[in-house]
Parts: structure tokens; sequence; C-alpha cells
């Protein structure tokens, strides 16, 4: 699917000065494998359907402004209308964690992992939302997965 040019130049801001294969973020003190690249960036960005391209991306807006509230009732609207939206589950769960709302975010980063069980940023992120809500052996748990997607293992085989 092609990317709105609003799509592109979002992406393109918040990643200013990278180069291929340089990491955005990682797991902190755990490993160093870099969790989102510019191509896999630009995978996901591809994943983004049509049916909610242009909330997903005013969403995207709202949260880089900081206004929390209006960009989780529209990461909301992304998931009702696209259950299986990975995307749109993943940026609710962040976004509903920057609003101190763990529980709802652990709700949203459950999903994502059954969505895509061996992604490592959504089982790190996941790993966070329990942090937060101060649940340390379930966020333990998810951190362990998160390494071995790390390493280049499984947690379900395809």
């Amino acid at each position: 699917m092609a990317e709105s040019g609003a799509t592109k130049s979002r992406a393109a801001a918040g990643l200013k000065g990278l180069t291929e294969g340089e990491s955005v973020g990682a797991w902190p003190g755990t490993f160093t494998r870099p969790l989102l690249t510019l191509s896999n960036l630009a995978t996901a960005m591809d994943e983004i359907p049509s049916s909610v391209e242009p909330l997903f991306d005013d969403a995207n807006g709202d949260l880089a402004i900081g206004d929390l509230d209006a960009a989780v009732g529209k990461y909301r609207k992304c998931v009702e209308l696209e259950p299986a939206f990975f995307d749109g589950w993943h940026a609710l769960g962040m976004a509903l964690m920057k609003n101190g709302r763990y529980p709802e975010a652990i709700e949203a980063g459950l999903k994502s992992v059954a969505l895509r069980p061996n992604d490592q940023l959504a089982w790190s992120s996941l790993s966070l939302f329990y942090v937060r809500n101060n649940q340390i052996k379930e966020a333990e748990a998810a951190g362990v997965k998160a390494r071995i997607l790390s390493w280049g293992g499984k947690i379900v085989k395809e």
C-alpha cells in the first residue's frame, strides 16, 4: 500500500538523521539488537489498512503534539474498525501507558502479542506496561520472550 505524504513526513520527522540499520529504541540494559530500524518501519507502514490510514495518521499526530486523550480515542477507533491491525493495538497500548492507564495498556499489549507472537517490540512494550503497573513477575516473563526473539528464537513456530 502506498503511504500518504503526511504519514511519510511524520515518520521521517521522527527518524531524522538515522541511517539504515540504526536503532531507534532498545530494551535498556538487556540487549543491543535494534527494535525498530528504517527498513522494518517501512514494512510496518505498508501494513496500515486503507480503511484506517487517515485516522491512524491523525492519531500519530495527536500523540506527537501530546494530545494523548485524542490519540487514544483515534487508536481505539482504528482497532474497532480493523481488529487485526497490529500497529493500531501497539500504538493504543503506548498511548494508554503514556496516559497512565496501565491496565488498559496491558490489554492492548496482550492483543498485540496475540496478533504477532514473534514480535520483539510487542513483547518489550508489554513488559514495560507490566512494569508500570507494578506487575514485576509478568513483566519479567514478557521480557524473557522479547530477549528470546532478540536472539533469533521464536515464541510460536511459524
